[in-house]
């Protein structure tokens, strides 16, 4: 089924077609789904971060080690995955679908097929199919999804804010939840007001991760970010205290605030330098959870973690259950906005620009 001549106007989208030049503007046929495939009219679409590095078409590893994404992305490829928008058209087996309803798309899909899908854990699977890497996703005026269930409500949401939450904010509930327990009086455990959490960065994915960890903790939150103009957006998120790691004697005084280390650092940077400084920041049997993919490469040292029981977790987007979960959450209304700076499509490349030489607070949103 279809909206009265939603398909009959080529699909605008801007697409990588050489890795590290700009984007391509590019006008086709818009796709007619087939199936249980659901076709979106792209309202709002985050611009993350690791955009930036699938322009590039690379991941740093430190030491001039890469990740190279040229067989995942098979280009030429329209990067976005952060997309919320209107139900335009869906195949004959799409259930419980309607046109017009307002939803935003969980981008992390898998094949289906395997024991890691069946897990539940879509997001991890070796054979992914996950929108604006592996399947065209959100720098485009439509998207093609492959099955209603990766549909999302999410009034009274506005649309911008909404689709921030198909990255930035599952990426930082999913890490939160690595380092929350269930205690005996049902909060989160060993969270009290001597066991601070550590947050390092306050970017897009970052600034999420406050803004739940106010939610959802009842912990002093300290945030180690570099970038001084980000202080205030961090407080207003819900920091408690905000240090520049890169300073003088930034590790001692967090230790010494905080009575000995704090009980867990969650790293939505993922460089070299912040992955050492959440890891020496940890007191005896604290846990650090990295999620950042900035890049490059820290020291580790077994006989420090063997000493100190420390734990030590990747943390990858999240799941679709968590999806469910952070959608109840994002619609009660409690969560702070996050900071955004809204541009038109047709910006794309200035938007990934920007981010790449840290010019954006919060996030970017082209809209279509």
């Amino acid at each position: 089924m279809q909206a009265r001549d939603a398909l009959k106007d080529p699909m605008l989208s801007y697409q990588v077609e050489t890795f590290g030049k700009p984007l391509a503007q590019v006008l086709r046929d818009t796709p007619q789904p087939a199936g249980t495939e659901v076709l979106i009219k792209v309202g709002a679409c985050g611009v993350c971060h690791s955009d930036v590095h699938l322009h590039d078409g690379y991941f740093a590893l430190g030491e001039g080690n890469k990740i190279d994404m040229a067989r995942a992305m098979n280009l030429p490829r329209t990067m976005g995955h952060e997309i919320a928008g209107n139900v335009v058209a869906f195949g004959p087996d799409a259930k419980g679908v309607t046109l017009g309803a307002r939803r935003i798309v969980f981008p992390w899909i898998g094949c289906g097929q395997c024991s890691v899908c069946a897990s539940g854990e879509e997001q991890l699977c070796g054979t992914a199919r996950a929108l604006g890497i592996q399947r065209d996703g959100g720098f485009a005026d439509h998207v093609l999804v492959p099955h209603p269930r990766y549909l999302f409500e999410y009034d009274p949401l506005p649309e911008e804010q909404a689709c921030t939450y198909a990255c930035s904010g599952l990426t930082a509930y999913g890490a939160l939840k690595k380092v929350m327990a269930p205690g005996r009086d049902g909060k989160a455990a060993p969270w009290s007001a001597a066991d601070p959490l550590l947050i390092i960065g306050a970017g897009g994915v970052g600034l999420s991760g406050i803004r739940l960890a106010r939610k959802l903790l009842d912990a002093p939150i300290t945030v180690a970010e570099i970038d001084r103009s980000k202080w205030d957006i961090a407080r207003e998120a819900g920091a408690n205290e905000v240090i520049d790691p890169s300073a003088d004697g930034a590790a001692k005084a967090l230790a010494k605030a905080t009575g000995g280390g704090v009980a867990a650092a969650i790293d939505f940077v993922g460089a070299g330098a912040s992955f050492a400084f959440g890891l020496g920041a940890l007191r005896r049997g604290g846990k650090l959870v990295c999620v950042g993919l900035f890049g490059g490469s820290a020291p580790v040292l077994p006989v420090m973690v063997a000493m100190k029981a420390l734990s030590i977790s990747g943390s990858y987007v999240g799941s679709l259950q968590e999806m469910h979960e952070l959608m109840a959450i994002a619609r009660s209304g409690t969560l702070p906005a996050l900071p955004l700076t809204s541009l038109p499509l047709a910006q794309a490349n200035q938007a990934l620009a920007d981010l790449k030489a840290g010019r954006v607070r919060g996030r970017t949103i082209l809209r279509p």
